[in-house]
């Protein structure tokens, strides 16, 4: 699969939702990954309320490769089932990303959007 470009985010009208929201934009066709995988992906990040972008694997050139029981639970929860050659939108809640304001994390109490393309899997 080729690189696609970095995606643009559609500003959200609704209220943040409460629950995790999968969104496949490009439907993959290689392999799906599982919940204990290695995943290769092309990331970028914002946030629900300000469309700020807080971090962007496109905007340092480079792919990031990460165990999936390593990261936030939106991510351990959204990725699993998606197809190497995908791109998927997910929009997490507080209590799957970084967990309520005041958490120490300066995206706690956040919602966070995030589009991926899957690259690889192991």
């Amino acid at each position: 699969m080729t690189d696609r470009t970095k995606p643009e985010f559609d500003a959200p009208t609704a209220p943040a939702p409460s629950e995790l929201v999968i969104r496949d934009l490009i439907e993959g066709d290689g392999a799906a990954a599982e919940p204990g995988d290695t995943v290769t992906i092309h990331y970028a990040g914002v946030e629900y309320s300000s469309g700020e972008e807080f971090d962007s694997s496109w905007s340092r050139g480079q792919t990031a490769r990460f165990p999936l029981p390593d990261l936030i639970r939106g991510w351990q929860e959204g990725i699993p089932g998606m197809k190497v050659g995908g791109r998927r939108e997910l929009t997490i809640p507080p209590h799957l990303a970084y967990g309520p304001a005041g958490g120490g994390h300066f995206l706690s109490g956040k919602t966070l959007i995030f589009i991926i393309d899957l690259l690889a899997i192991g």
